[in-house]
């Protein structure tokens, strides 16, 4: 007789859990076997902390900016996925987000310091620095050339820099020497010490100096500590290396090193071609004579759509901000206009700043609309900056002499090489419109550029932001939320 039995209850419940956790240990298996980078690319996500300056990140007209922003955003592009950032007030919680897992690397400008390197893993080197001695040039005073000449004299470095670390090396041959690290400073605060002869020397990177020198005129790089250190990302210690094997594929790419080359030029080349009384001025009529101006620049700015600060920097060009300014010539007021000028703009009292302002803005909205439409930005404001100044036919007669000579015409870089031609006799008398001061637009739109660099940074590192003790990581949507939250946008990240 065959005999059956039913599947007891609890046998079956058994079996199922069983079945469940064996699954699930598979599945466990299979995700500790995913590498980081597989993480990545999953989530679709790459987490990066960086640190508020203008070597690594910063907002300009509200767009995110600058060099180590530009290189995690390609490397980003690389792997597929979206770029979020960390932006992190000091070197301190930099180096806690990173070893708390909240970023994936670190990409702020960092030196391969011993320490570092003691507790971190570099990526691909990317560039070489070494820290600078600075000083105020003044009389009496002359360059250090050793560290010697340094014994007894005030220095200041950034508290939990990597210059701690250099200074701390070199004072073990050098007792004699001393300095001070300041905790609640950043660079920019020790060059102007440095520049208003409160402190004598202080130690930078040569490349931030660069970025910075225009606005801090006096200033000079005396000699370099120590031979030039890798700058490079930093990753936590891990057996998981798949994260650094792509860094090293995505340096290695020629479109990398290229692209590295074009942001090195782009914000470590900056030159000012004002000099040391010029920029000394500008900075005193910014206090002097903009504010009761700034208004009328910002509701012509409204009116125009040109940024307020080139039409600021117009304006100081002009006339340094003096509503009674007159030339040899008869052109008036803060914007320097001529009796039809004035005429085409609407301007009944050339010395009323607010009539002058806005008629001036209007003026060169006017050049600006018999620019080619073909020539893009900013070489297409530059073209009506010229003409505004040397007047639209001359601008087309130097066009036309590019062109002549091989060069391209749309582009300002070759326009501004011809311009001056139109002084010499030879070119101007084949020109439709004769004879002109060529060099002076040249000038012109290079001092008009560098008053308005100057202008934006003095209005960003003065301006007085909400401190934060924390941040949320932040997608690149809202990046434009980080210039309430900032503390000042220019901070070193050595």
């Amino acid at each position: 007789m065959l005999f059956t039995t039913k599947p007891h209850p609890l046998r079956e419940l058994i079996l199922f859990v069983s079945v469940v956790i064996f699954m699930f240990s598979l599945v466990m298996i299979s995700l500790r076997s995913s590498t980081q980078l597989d993480y990545i690319r999953d989530q679709g996500i790459l987490r990066v902390a960086t640190i508020n300056n203008p070597m690594t990140y910063y907002l300009e007209r509200g767009e995110a900016v600058g060099f180590e922003y530009e290189l995690t955003k390609a490397f980003a592009d690389h792997l597929g996925v979206e770029l979020e950032l960390y932006i992190s007030k000091d070197l301190n919680e930099l180096f806690s987000l990173l070893n708390q897992r909240s970023a994936h690397f670190i990409a702020a400008n960092l030196l391969n310091t011993d320490q570092r390197l003691n507790q971190l893993i570099p990526g691909p080197t990317y560039r070489e620095s070494a820290p600078s001695v600075i000083y105020r040039t003044r009389q009496g005073f002359k360059a250090p050339k050793s560290i010697e000449q340094l014994y007894g004299k005030s220095i200041a470095i950034l508290a939990n820099s990597s210059y701690a670390d250099i200074l701390g090396q070199i004072q073990q041959e050098h007792s004699e020497l001393t300095w001070e690290e300041r905790e609640n400073q950043d660079m920019i605060d020790l060059l102007r010490s440095v520049h208003n002869q409160e402190l004598d020397f202080t130690l930078i990177d040569s490349y931030f100096f660069n970025t910075q020198r225009s606005f801090f005129p006096g200033l000079r790089k005396a000699f370099a500590l120590g031979d030039p250190k890798p700058i490079s990302w930093f990753l936590t210690k891990s057996n998981d290396t798949s994260l650094l094997k792509e860094m090293y594929r995505f340096f290695a790419l020629e479109e990398t090193q290229t692209l590295i080359a074009t942001l090195e030029a782009r914000y470590f080349s900056q030159e000012n071609p004002l000099n040391f009384f010029d920029t000394l001025s500008f900075r005193k009529h910014l206090e002097e004579r903009l504010v009761p101006l700034e208004p009328y620049f910002k509701n012509a700015s409204n009116e125009t759509g040109f940024a307020w600060e080139l039409l600021a920097a117009l304006g100081y060009q002009e006339s340094h901000w003096n509503p009674d300014a007159v030339s040899a010539t008869g052109v008036r007021g803060i914007m320097m206009l001529t009796h039809a000028a004035a005429s085409e703009v609407d301007v009944e009292d050339r010395t009323d700043p607010e009539q002058s302002i806005m008629g001036g803005a209007r003026y060169l909205q006017q050049m600006k609309r018999r620019i080619p439409d073909r020539i893009p930005e900013p070489d297409h404001t530059w073209f009506a900056l010229a003409a505004y100044n040397i007047g639209y036919g001359h601008l087309l007669d130097a066009r036309r002499l590019t062109q002549q000579k091989g060069k391209n015409p749309d582009r300002w870089e070759d326009v501004r090489l011809h311009l001056p031609l139109l002084a010499q006799e030879r070119y101007y008398s084949q020109l439709r419109h004769g004879y002109a001061r060529g060099h002076e637009p040249v000038q012109y739109v290079d001092n008009i550029i560098k008053y308005m660099d100057i202008l934006q940074w003095e209005l960003q590192s003065n301006s007085i932001l909400e401190q934060f003790s924390t941040l949320p990581p932040l997608s690149e949507d809202s990046l434009q939320d980080i210039s309430e939250r900032v503390l000042r946008n220019f901070a070193p990240s050595l």
